[in-house]
């Protein structure tokens, strides 16, 4: 189910956004949020909207908790999180009122809760990647509506967190944007980082205000100032929001998730199978479901895509095709005709095997792993052993549909293996 996590400030908790809003107040085992939550609609779609520095903006950054904010997100089920900031340009091509849809950030902040995990279980570190801290999916929709809206928009940008409630010295203005900064606020860094933490996709849209403290030819940033290029323009920034939930309903994974057909009792009493080829049928859906693995794997290393029999065969080909890789079919036994070398796997009642021929990959290769559905996870474990025994590398291994209850991502993840799914379902 599509619901958005909207966390903002100024104009933005105006309850007329929402259809039908209601508010609810909800306490985190991190404390209580930062003010109570607005839940409605937005074009039909399901919104949760919290006000990041509170009521009347009462809540200065640094004391912010970022970690009930996102955490009560997660509590609610919101799928995504869509910020919304003010911002200090330090480019002088980004003006006052343009939107800038960050890519990267520095972290500045030094007395901020930015993890979850304030200890480890022994042997089980959890240490986040980030290396693409804000979600490449909400990118692409927020750069097609400004794009469509004609808004004034810069398509990435690096944002660098600073503590606060002070602004920048002269000095450090010219310092960060020495380091690559294009932009600077007090908020972004921590809920990125948390957001990612907690696996919720994140993006942020960030509306120049001020141009710091740096350019000798502007007058100094100002909290007046701050709030009168934002009134100014929030109107420009609801509508971005609300356009891209409306896109959002018809183009993210939940369009996807919608096109698979549910079949009960199928293979046998007390199954639910979840049947993709609805959605193979469908040219919008497959061809979006593969646009959405593409985005995810195009700047990754792989040398080639694995399929397992198969289903794997149908997005593994041609995800293969559309990145410029090879593709490796994995197979049942006595269906490959050269040299094979297979591995075996339990199921319920019995064991199993899958093979692959001997030279379908060359040591050092890094392989993605390709299926259409992991329940069990029993025969994707299998296929990440025989690409290991080929001398292979596993990059992550992928699935259209994970069976949430069953257990098999978790198994993949204990052996050591990323696992990335678009979909997925409770119950059998």
């Amino acid at each position: 189910m599509l619901k958005i996590g909207i966390i903002g400030g100024s104009g933005l908790d105006d309850p007329k956004l929402l259809e039908s809003p209601k508010e609810i107040y909800l306490e985190t085992p991190y404390g209580e949020p930062s003010f109570s939550i607005k839940e409605g609609k937005i074009h039909g779609v399901d919104v949760a909207l919290i006000a990041r520095h509170g009521k009347n903006h009462t809540i200065p950054p640094t004391q912010v908790n970022f970690r009930a904010n996102i955490f009560v997100l997660k509590q609610l089920g919101c799928t995504y999180i869509l910020a919304t900031t003010a911002c200090g340009s330090l480019r002088e091509e980004i003006k006052r009122g343009d939107l800038v849809i960050l890519d990267q950030f520095i972290d500045f902040t030094r007395h901020r809760k930015i993890t979850f995990h304030e200890e480890f279980e022994p042997e089980k570190a959890l240490h986040t990647p980030m290396a693409e801290p804000f979600s490449k999916e909400l990118r692409k929709v927020l750069i097609a509506v400004c794009r469509e809206l004609k808004v004034a928009h810069h398509e990435s940008g690096t944002v660098i967190t600073i503590e606060g409630p002070r602004f920048s010295t002269k000095a450090e203005s010219k310092m960060f944007r020495s380091w690559g900064a294009d932009v600077i606020n007090m908020s972004v860094a921590p809920e990125a980082i948390l957001a990612n933490e907690m696996g919720i996709p994140y993006a942020a849209i960030a509306m120049s205000t001020d141009y710091d403290c740096w350019k000798e030819d502007e007058e100094a940033v100002s909290w007046d100032e701050i709030l009168k290029i934002f009134s100014r323009n929030v109107e420009k920034v609801t509508t971005v929001i609300s356009r891209v939930i409306k896109k959002m309903k018809n183009t993210t994974p939940h369009m996807i998730k919608e096109k698979i057909r549910t079949v009960p009792h199928w293979p046998k009493q007390g199954i639910m199978f979840r049947d993709i080829t609805t959605l193979l049928k469908d040219g919008e859906g497959f061809n979006h479901t593969i646009d959405l693995l593409v985005d995810r794997y195009k700047d990754m290393k792989i040398d080639l895509v694995a399929g397992i029999e198969s289903r794997g065969f149908i997005t593994g080909a041609v995800l293969a095709n559309r990145l410029g890789v090879g593709f490796v079919p994995i197979r049942k036994p006595g269906k490959l005709p050269a040299e094979t070398v297979s591995e075996e796997y339990e199921l319920e009642y019995g064991m199993d095997k899958i093979e692959i021929h001997t030279d379908a990959i060359d040591k050092g290769a890094q392989v993605l792993l390709v299926d259409d559905l992991i329940a069990t996870g029993g025969t994707a474990l299998a296929a990440c052993n025989l690409i290991n025994k080929l001398g292979g590398g596993v990059v992550e291994c992928s699935f259209l549909v994970d069976l949430q209850d069953i257990g098999g991502k978790k198994k993949l993840m204990d052996a050591g293996y990323k696992v990335f799914n678009l979909v997925s379902f409770e119950g059998d």
